[in-house]
């Protein structure tokens, strides 16, 4: 009897184990770390307040009671923790006006999540000050404590990470350099105080300050141990996040490989399940996981060995209508690039000289072209000579928002089958590459 009985509630716990892996939504405690591992180690640039009265960020500024004396030329700025939050609350406040908002929602693609946001304010900032003392060297001053009184922190002398060796560990170089900072979340409804490591740098070849917050969150799922990461490290808004699994077999100050990372609304794979990343949840402090019930070969998504997502657009110039569908059979490289931007301009070269190597039957460039006005890119292709289709990105057919481009040029080489199998490659490395597949 005492043997079946145990039999029994074994049966039922693993029932009620094996139901809830099943859900299809997951949501997983973080644990937030001190550090950087596995993830690379990002730089924020920091800005000192410009003196322009129409600035629409002017009524948002930290107002700075006390300032250190000895500094000359000293400029004074604001470090972010979390511009979504400050965005908010401002708004909340009247200290930003009703267009700007909307316009940087527009032109974030973002949509406030009020109900995990605060109304009242929250302190996401950290105010600093820095300048040259009497011996005309530069220092920089960091409210540690936030109390908007720059007399009682530390002036110090900023690390310069320029000059240390390339085969140096720099996570604890930059690690052994942060000081502690103070301000606060919103997490379960409330407004928490928190402490967080705070890195800056100098870097004298670009004259400007840079940072980034010294923290990641981890949890775990199945006997995996997952770690997240908000916008490389430059805010802790969780907006941006990057996904890896924790590895024990990692040396020291090595990284998760960039194919090993995975992006919002992007899929892992756990214990022969597919997850969709559907995001983290500051206030509930969880990162959900959606779990997909198909195969890869169900599935589209930017990643390597998934299917490309699929589009049929109409050709810049041709105005004749081009489909990803239409192409297969062939390999493809998608360039997403914008007229602007100085390295998209300086890969051309390289992709007009690959376009006549390569046969159309068997090879073919579509350029994509965001954040970019028509007219710009009629002269692009005319100045450059451009001879492969474009297609111009914009807010009705949204394909640099459905591939998720955050920068450009991004670019994904895509299998005759329509499988991405691989991203970012440029110039000799993306010739070597599509000459030896045709090969």
């Amino acid at each position: 009897m005492k043997t079946n009985t145990v039999a029994l509630i074994a049966l039922l716990l693993s029932t009620i184990t094996f139901s809830c892996s099943q859900e299809k939504i997951v949501e997983l405690p973080l644990t937030m770390q001190i550090g950087y591992a596995p993830f690379p180690m990002w730089l924020g640039g920091t800005s000192h307040h410009p003196e322009n009265e129409d600035n629409p960020w002017k009524n948002t500024y930290l107002k700075v009671s006390k300032f250190p004396e000895g500094l000359s030329g000293m400029r004074y700025g604001d470090i972010e923790t979390n511009i979504y939050q400050t965005v908010y609350q401002e708004y909340m406040s009247g200290n930003i006006t009703k267009d700007f908002y909307e316009e940087l929602q527009k032109s974030w693609n973002w949509i406030p999540d009020t109900l995990n946001l605060s109304k009242t304010p929250v302190k996401t900032k950290i105010a600093f000050a820095y300048g040259k003392d009497s011996a005309g060297i530069l220092k920089i001053v960091v409210d540690a404590n936030n109390n908007l009184d720059l007399t009682d922190d530390e002036l110090f002398i900023p690390f310069e990470m320029e000059s240390v060796d390339n085969n140096a560990n720099k996570d604890s170089l930059a690690l052994a350099h942060v000081i502690n900072v103070s301000f606060e979340i919103f997490v379960h409804d409330k407004t928490v105080p928190v402490n967080v490591p705070i890195y800056i740098e100098y870097s004298r070849r670009s004259n400007i300050f840079f940072y980034n917050l010294s923290q990641y969150a981890t949890s775990q799922f199945k006997g995996e141990q997952i770690a997240v990461v908000s916008s490389g490290f430059m805010n802790l808004s969780y907006k941006d996040i990057e996904v890896a699994f924790m590895r024990n077999d990692l040396k020291n100050g090595e990284k998760i490989k960039e194919e090993n990372r995975y992006r919002k609304n992007e899929y892992i794979e756990i214990k022969n399940e597919i997850y969709r990343i559907a995001g983290v949840n500051t206030n509930k402090s969880t990162l959900t996981l959606e779990r997909m019930g198909l195969s890869r070969e169900q599935l589209f998504s930017t990643q390597i060995g998934y299917k490309s997502y699929l589009f049929q657009e109409e050709e810049f110039t041709t105005k004749s209508s081009i489909s990803l569908d239409s192409l297969k059979g062939k390999y493809v490289v998608l360039d997403f690039w914008a007229t602007w931007c100085g390295p998209c301009i300086q890969e051309l070269p390289h992709l007009k000289e690959l376009y006549s190597k390569t046969d159309r039957a068997k090879f073919e460039i579509v350029g994509i072209v965001g954040s970019s006005r028509s007219n710009t890119l009629t002269e692009a292709i005319d100045k450059h000579a451009i001879t492969w289709p474009q297609i111009l990105s914009d807010d009705t057919n949204k394909i640099t928002e459905m591939y998720g481009i955050n920068g450009y040029p991004t670019t994904f080489l895509i299998d005759t089958e329509g499988i991405v199998i691989a991203k970012n490659l440029r110039g000799n490395e993306l010739e070597e590459k599509v000459l030896s597949l045709l090969r």
